[in-house]
């Protein structure tokens, strides 16, 4: 599913922000026009500022609340699964506040009926 907005989250947490609140209403409402086979996956990344340990359980937590989110919003939580990696797989250079912000990001991947989950690098 692509999107073209951040999912903004309060600094250090994995509060979402009331200002990414109406984005993530519309992709609720986008899986839930979906095959009900299809399953969703949010993966979650950092930048690189802080420790490895922390960056990964950070994103995780952010992809959790992004998960919870959808749920409470109707999408049944079976179709749904998430994974935190951390500061792997960046997007751009983290070495400007701009790269930083860019890997700072929350993923979402239609799965085909029968495809597997995330690489076993996730935390789940």
């Amino acid at each position: 599913i692509l999107i073209s907005q951040r999912i903004y989250f309060d600094f250090d947490t994995a509060t979402i922000r009331s200002v990414s609140l109406p984005m993530l209403d519309e992709v609720g409402s986008v899986i839930l026009d979906l095959p009900e086979s299809r399953r969703i996956r949010i993966d979650g990344y950092t930048d690189n500022e802080g420790g490895d340990d922390y960056n990964l359980d950070l994103s995780y937590r952010r992809a959790r609340a992004v998960v919870e989110y959808l749920v409470s919003r109707g999408v049944p939580r079976g179709r749904l699964e998430y994974a935190g990696y951390g500061e792997v797989h960046p997007v751009a250079p983290n070495d400007s506040p701009e790269g930083r912000a860019l890997n700072r990001r929350v993923e979402f991947t239609i799965l085909e009926p029968g495809e597997q989950s995330s690489p076993s690098t996730s935390r789940r």
